[in-house]
């Protein structure tokens, strides 16, 4: 089984690359359907966000990450990166813990791993493996948050956006501000806002009841989405995050308002993939666009000043990882001890019983001792190769050396449990049960 990471990044995409292949919310769970049914692929889980679209997979084998690729088109080959095994993990890791993100330390992450998994789950791809992983992800992602500073001055997308804004005009004091969508982007977005001191925060989204709870929270104005072009005239700052996979704002559209405010400037902040103002918006006179690439450079200014954070959470990272793999390993290693264990006893069983049935007049306490020895040279032999297995396993080719040396490969396996016994061995009195009924 094989543990594959396919997919791009703003670290490796643009956003006019990103935004032809992101995958809407309400189309993700017929997209992992039509993964788990590739050839090879036993689990999978769709990470897709504005900053990135990665699939992670359990497989058969390498190969089926050429398959993998193949869904999300031909725009993202040139781009896509394919991980596989540790450094597959290594990277759910550090997702999973903001320090891939374009924001390191910001929190909205986790969770969209979270959510990504709950799809997953209710789409019937989520297994085993995955579900593991993403578990001790989850526990190294709240190491980081708790035992270092990195969150600590952090800024989500949202928080970069109204400090750009705020660079932009110098102050928000007596500024009219319109939030397109009311989504969480826009609530994080919204209350920065009102703390600087925006005179006017007009919210707009396709639902009302959403608009106007939001407005009711942050003291703002709730508008309706249909009057656009107009709220275009008024504001001052407009910052789109609606998940809308067209443009909200076109560049027509922003013409006839930039006529009706007579050239006054104005800044529209894009959140969004794919992008809710039309690209050539930004070439009109007095019209300034960013998008998610733009956020991308001021994100990194602050990337720079928690560097030291930064290095501490990737060595939390990296013990979580090593804990994680080395349970794994020993995980993987039951199965041949559990059937060398199994080949050891039913020979020592049927030694024993020839033995017993040659010595005649033997007591019960006799026999137990003859039982206890057989044992006792069972445990003592294993000691070192069981030691041994487990501590390589995964590492090296010890675990099909010992089925071959022993005979063991057409053996059924066992169940983990049946090695929950150690290197030393049952008690006496509990040694070799099926002795007795023999």
């Amino acid at each position: 089984m094989t543990l594959l990471c396919v997919g791009l990044s703003h670290k490796q995409a643009p956003i006019a690359v990103r935004e032809q292949i992101a995958v809407p919310s309400e189309q993700i769970e017929a997209r992992l359907r039509q993964l788990k049914s590739l050839p090879g692929v036993r689990e999978a889980m769709l990470v897709s966000t504005c900053n990135r679209i990665e699939i992670f997979a359990v497989a058969d084998s390498r190969a089926a990450g050429e398959d993998v690729l193949e869904t999300l088109g031909p725009v993202a080959a040139p781009h896509a990166v394919c991980r596989f095994e540790e450094e597959a993990l290594r990277h759910l890791f550090r997702v999973a813990a903001s320090l891939d993100s374009m924001v390191v330390g910001e929190a909205q992450i986790l969770g969209q791993v979270k959510e990504a998994a709950a799809i997953a789950q209710q789409a019937g791809a989520l297994g085993p493996e995955l579900s593991k992983a993403l578990a001790r992800a989850t526990t190294a992602a709240k190491r980081v948050r708790t035992e270092t500073g990195i969150a600590r001055g952090a800024v989500s997308l949202s928080s970069v956006a109204v400090q750009l804004a705020h660079k932009l005009l110098g102050s928000l004091d007596g500024r009219s501000v319109l939030l397109v969508g009311a989504g969480e982007m826009a609530q994080l977005a919204a209350r920065e806002l009102r703390t600087q001191g925006a005179r006017e925060l007009l919210v707009a989204n396709r639902s009302p009841q959403q608009a106007e709870e939001l407005a009711r929270e942050v003291g703002g104005l709730p508008v309706s989405l249909a009057e656009l072009p107009a709220l275009l005239e008024r504001a001052d700052v407009a910052i789109c995050s609606t998940g809308a996979t067209q443009a909200v704002v076109t560049r027509e559209m922003m013409a006839r308002a930039l006529k009706a405010r007579r050239y006054r400037p104005i800044f529209l902040v894009d959140l969004t993939l794919p992008r809710n103002v039309e690209p050539t918006t930004n070439e009109l006179e007095n019209v300034y666009v960013y998008d998610l690439d733009d956020l991308e450079r001021m994100a990194a200014q602050n990337r720079d000043l928690r560097t030291a954070q930064v290095g501490q959470a990737e060595e939390i990272v990296e013990q979580e990882l090593k804990t994680f793999l080395l349970a794994s390993r020993q995980r993987a290693s039951v199965p041949v001890l559990a059937r060398l264990r199994a080949h050891a006893e039913s020979v020592a069983r049927a030694e024993v019983e020839k033995t017993l049935a040659s010595l005649q007049g033997l007591d019960e306490k006799q026999q137990k001792t003859v039982r206890a020895m057989a044992s006792a040279i069972i445990n003592k032999l294993l000691h070192a190769p069981t030691s041994r297995l487990r501590a390589e396993a995964g590492q090296g080719p010890l675990g099909e050396a010992t089925a071959a040396l022993f005979g063991l490969e057409g053996e059924a396996q066992q169940p983990a449990d049946a090695e929950a016994s150690s290197e030393e061995g049952p008690a006496e009195g509990a040694v070799l049960p099926l002795l007795r009924n023999r």
